[in-house]
């Protein structure tokens, strides 16, 4: 039974399965870009006001890549394989890329970039916890 911060504490998870649950929300997360993406591609979703097709080139390039790359980021982030997280975190410095270097042509979003970096943020703090929770595991 709980009686105290200090038992919450101690019933917690292994770091491990916090970092599988966190990963599997990014993985549930990106399922949901994808699929956006995927519906502006078929043309059941608009973006600002444009359907694929009248969209720009760059942007219609953007979105492709994006709608394939979310989709396999996903499942392996979901999978828990490492080629997931490399494809995730290349997915969100592909975007922190894309909305400052190219901002003129994609434009900015602080928020979504500050999102990316502290998403990055909690799975990188995430590892070190687990890492230095499994050297301390005896045996």
């Amino acid at each position: 039974m709980i009686t105290s911060f200090q038992d919450l504490i101690d019933a917690r998870p292994p770091w491990s399965t916090i970092l599988i649950l966190y990963l599997r929300c990014i993985a549930i997360i990106l399922i949901g870009g994808g699929v956006i993406y995927w519906a502006r591609i078929i043309g059941i979703v608009e973006w600002r006001g444009h359907f694929f097709w009248d969209m720009p080139v760059a942007l219609q390039g953007a979105t492709v890549f994006f709608a394939v790359l979310d989709l396999v980021a996903a499942t392996g982030l979901w999978l828990t394989v490492s080629w997931g997280t490399v494809m995730w975190i290349f997915r969100c410095i592909c975007q922190i890329v894309m909305h400052t270097a190219f901002s003129d042509l994609y434009g900015r979003r602080p928020y979504e970039i500050s999102f990316y970096l502290a998403t990055i943020a909690v799975y990188v703090a995430l590892a070190y916890l687990m890492h230095r929770e499994n050297r301390a595991a005896p045996g």
